[in-house]
Parts: structure tokens; C-alpha cells; sequence
């Protein structure tokens, strides 16, 4: 039955035209006529084939997305060990005043980005049970993207500080361990983003998605007296 509904599904185009030119070959239809109905068949066979490509393509990218975006929540925000803020609770280990209260000012904002990122979550699921999450599927890209876009501030910050400021090794480990898996998810992204602007039509381009710079043992361990250009630490 499986096999039965599949070729209706997918091949009726082939199997009408061999069972309309069988029986134009019967009752002796003119060539003309038997050639114009099975012209017109193949192309609307194809057409319509054409268009379950598409359609299946969308699909595909499409939950692809949902992937993603429950990788992201998961991964990289709450208590994850992977996410940018726990890498920055970490410099609390450090002595110096201006770090700690930039590591403070990070800890609110990661109140907000949470309850942020909880309501993206609960919308979505709750837009894919009721089979409405399609038709939305622009403005949840954008706002993916505009969550990742004020995420990644946050570790370009981190990323000043680690210049400017003798950090731990295992801090740097951790951010760099960070780095990596990050990097791995914002290529997978950007590969989203190219499959999504054929049928999300957003205006959002892939490598506006920025990847983690990693941070080198030898550039924390300029000390801060050096200066530097401006930025969180002054």
C-alpha cells in the first residue's frame, strides 16, 4: 500500500500518460490529439513535481531552524557551561574593580536575555503544535538573528577585556572551549540563513552572523597599564 500511494503521489504524471496513450492506442486516436494530451500532462506532471521539490526543500530548512534554535537556547544560554555569561561570571576570580563591575552590569543582562530567549522557545512551540509556525517563520528568523546579534556583543566585550586584563588560564580555556562549539553553530546558522532566503524572503544575510574571535594565551597577559583602544574596560 506504502508503494501504491507513493507512485500516485509522486508518479500519476507517468503512469496516466502510459495508460492514456494504451488506450489512444486502442481505439486509434489521431497522433495529433494523443500527442497534445500527453504534452500537456507531462508539463503540468512536471510542474508539479517541480514545486514538491520546493515545497519539501522549504520543509527541510525549515526544521532545520527549530533545530537550531533549540541549540542555541540550550547551549548557549541559562546555566550552561558553554555560555558566554558563565564565562564571564568567572572573572569575578580576578582583582580588579572596573572587570567586576562590568561582570555585574553582564549578570542583569542575563536575567533579560533569558526571559527573552524562554518566551522565543515557548512561542515557537507553541506556533508548531497549533501548525501556524510556517507561516511566521520570517519574524522568527529575525528575531533569532536579532537575539545572536545582541549576544555576540556580549563576547565582543569579553574579548576587549581579554586584552586589556591578565585573565586566568582556565578562563581563557573555558572562553576558548566556548569559541569553538559557538563558531560550529553560527556556521550551521549561516548555511540556515542561505537555504531560508528562498522561502522566508528575509533581507538577512549569512555573514552578518559573526564568528568568535579566540583569544590567544599571549594577548590576556598584556597587562593593563598598557592601554589599548577604548571599550568596557577604560
Amino acid at each position: 500500500m506504502y508503494i501504491l500511494r507513493t507512485m500516485v503521489k509522486w508518479g500519476w504524471s507517468p503512469i496516466l500518460i502510459a495508460v492514456l496513450a494504451l488506450v489512444g492506442y486502442i481505439y486509434e486516436w489521431p497522433i495529433w490529439v494523443l500527442g497534445a494530451v500527453l504534452f500537456i500532462i507531462l508539463v503540468i506532471g512536471l510542474m508539479v513535481a517541480v514545486t514538491g521539490t520546493e515545497e519539501r526543500e522549504a520543509e527541510r530548512a525549515s526544521l532545520r531552524f527549530r533545530q537550531l534554535a533549540g541549540h542555541f537556547t540550550r547551549r548557549f544560554m541559562g546555566d550552561s557551561s558553554l555560555s558566554i555569561f558563565v564565562v564571564i561570571r568567572s572573572l569575578f576570580s580576578i582583582e580588579n574593580a572596573k572587570v567586576w563591575g562590568w561582570a555585574r552590569e553582564c549578570e542583569v543582562a542575563q536575567r533579560v536575555f533569558n526571559t527573552w530567549c524562554d518566551s522565543f522557545v515557548n512561542r515557537l512551540e507553541s506556533d508548531i503544535r497549533i501548525r501556524s509556525f510556517n507561516a511566521n517563520l520570517r519574524t522568527y528568523l529575525n528575531e533569532l538573528w536579532l537575539i545572536i546579534s545582541h549576544y555576540y556583543e556580549f563576547i565582543e566585550q569579553f574579548y576587549e577585556v581579554a586584552e586589556k586584563v591578565e585573565l586566568p588560564r582556565e578562563t581563557i580555556d573555558l572562553y576558548n572551549r566556548f569559541a569553538v562549539e559557538y563558531n560550529s553553530f553560527v556556521q550551521d546558522f549561516r548555511d540556515n540563513i542561505g537555504e531560508l532566503r528562498k522561502v522566508a524572503k528575509t533581507e538577512i544575510e549569512p555573514p552578518s552572523v559573526k564568528f568568535a574571535k579566540e583569544v590567544p594565551v599571549a594577548v590576556s597577559k598584556r597587562p593593563e597599564q598598557e592601554g589599548g583602544k577604548k571599550g568596557v574596560i577604560k
